[in-house]
């Protein structure tokens, strides 16, 4: 029983000392620290982004044109080839829903008809008023020479009675001759009627057989041959049951696969850095193991939102060297523009960079010692060093714990040149003007008073001014005179 008992003791201790070893954070040995040597060679200074590749020629696939000019707006695509498919010129791409036009045919149809029965009765209307004043004309030839019959046989009547045949006479004559006039100008009016009538026609069938043309080109063949890429509309590309514009009917594009483009857009950060004509290393995610070349081809001048944050982005194209059969639109391409070169720079990764007080950067060698160092041009993992490090030097990649506490050793070269963001270039607002310092009477204050001043945090001449104005003074910054009076005190 007391051997059981001993065992059982020996257990829970054994349970308390490693429970109290994994769960106590203080026991546990940190890992090995990790460190980088400084190097000295080529530097570049890159923009990384993901672009998209197309083709930077497309023969484009359109559908009917012309359907705008039947009151058509919007036209649904019932079928379409799979993306991607090899077609041969005359292969079938798509077919639109035709259902809209047709019934606009059938009303044209209708309007068609009724012009065709005007176009009928235009030209019988004409056809009896022409027969109508021919028949005048032939009437009056009858009474004309019923009238000299009739003057010839009056030879031997009453000069008065021949006098009234010849009036008579005469005036059929001068009727026929206005019937003569008339005629003509019937027959000027139904040409230009006929004219008029044959216009509306032809109009009107021509306006039809261009919408039995148009109705054909509903039916979507290949211009020429390719691979069939749908267009796209915003940011959705067309598919089955999508809307066309009819002021813009593309359905799908042929790219032309030998000169291949990678769209990519870059934040307004980076965009100064980048210039047509750069070179650009571009990555496949679809082929990891390829890795091809380009060059910027064309910077947008005007920014655009970027939808998925508040940021604006500049589109950017990069035109790709190389030929591959392997690339296709709309693949992912991950792009690295190379913006500058360097030769024999020493640089350091990132990691090794620390600030001080928001203004002096600095690394922390193997020895333990903090350097400030002057920092130049950085790319995404490396920055450029270009005082305060030699080639060769072993940093530390992180902070280690026992150099709290610790300022950096300042390089003499930045003196007066740090934080001079905050720093006014007006020398009348410069805290080291002893101008400024002056004691209440007026009189300048000595060197050694403004230092005193200063090592008890006043280091502003208006932060003593506004104390003086409050009936304080600052501790340890009397007059000079024995007896003053402490903060808040008066004299005595």
């Amino acid at each position: 029983m007391k051997k059981k008992l001993t065992i059982f003791a020996l257990v829970v201790v054994t349970a308390i000392i490693v429970a109290a070893t994994v769960f106590n954070p203080s026991s546990a040995e940190e890992g090995p620290a990790l460190f980088a040597t400084a190097e000295k060679g080529s530097f570049t200074v890159e923009v990384t982004t993901t672009g998209e590749l197309s083709a930077e020629r497309s023969t484009k696939i359109m559908g009917p044109i012309n359907a705008r000019e039947y009151g058509i707006r919007q036209i649904t695509v019932q079928r379409l080839v799979e993306e991607g498919t090899q077609v041969q010129e005359g292969d079938f791409v798509a077919q639109l829903d035709p259902s809209e036009l047709y019934d606009k045919i059938q009303q044209e149809k209708e309007q068609l008809d009724a012009q065709i029965a005007e176009f009928d009765n235009a030209k019988i209307d004409t056809a009896l008023t022409l027969r109508s004043e021919r028949d005048k004309l032939i009437n009056l030839d009858y009474q004309i020479e019923e009238k000299q019959l009739q003057l010839e046989q009056s030879q031997y009547e009453p000069p008065a009675t021949i006098k009234k045949y010849e009036n008579e006479l005469e005036k059929l004559k001068r009727d026929k001759d206005r019937a003569l006039e008339e005629y003509q100008l019937k027959i000027q009016q139904a040409k230009a009627k006929m004219i008029e009538e044959t216009a509306d026609l032809r109009r009107r069938q021509s306006r039809y057989d261009n919408m039995q043309k148009v109705l054909e080109d509903f039916r979507i063949l290949a211009p020429q041959a390719g691979m069939v890429i749908y267009t796209k509309m915003g940011s959705e590309r067309i598919v089955e049951g999508s809307q066309i514009n009819v002021w813009n009917p593309e359905v799908a594009e042929l790219p032309d696969l030998s000169s291949m483009i990678s769209t990519t857009y870059i934040n307004e950060v980076d965009i100064r850095k980048v210039k047509v004509g750069q070179e650009v290393q571009i990555g496949l995610d679809a082929f990891p193991e390829k890795k091809l070349t380009g060059r910027v081809i064309r910077v947008a001048r005007v920014g655009q939102q970027n939808p998925n944050s508040d940021a604006k982005v500049f589109e950017v194209v990069v035109r790709v060297n190389e030929r591959d059969s392997d690339l296709r639109p709309a693949m992912t391409t991950s792009n690295v523009i190379i913006t500058q070169k360097l030769t024999d720079v020493v640089y350091v990764p990132l990691e090794c960079l620390n600030t001080y007080n928001d203004s002096i950067n600095y690394v922390i060698k193997k020895n333990g010692t903090l350097q400030e160092v002057l920092v130049g041009l950085t790319n995404s993992n490396e920055a450029v060093i270009e005082k305060g490090v030699e080639p060769g030097e072993v940093l530390y990649l992180s902070r280690p714990d026992n150099i709290e506490g610790k300022e950096p050793k300042l390089l003499p070269e930045l003196n007066g040149k740090r934080n001079q963001k905050y720093e006014t270039t007006d020398p009348e607002n410069s805290l080291d003007d002893a101008s400024k310092w002056v004691l209440p009477n007026g009189e300048p204050m000595s060197p050694e008073m403004i230092q005193r001043l200063k090592d008890r945090g006043i280091t502003d001449p208006s932060q003593l001014q506004n104390m003086m104005r409050g009936g304080q003074r600052p501790q340890g910054g009397s007059s000079g005179r024995e007896g003053a009076a402490r903060s808040g005190q008066p004299n005595r």
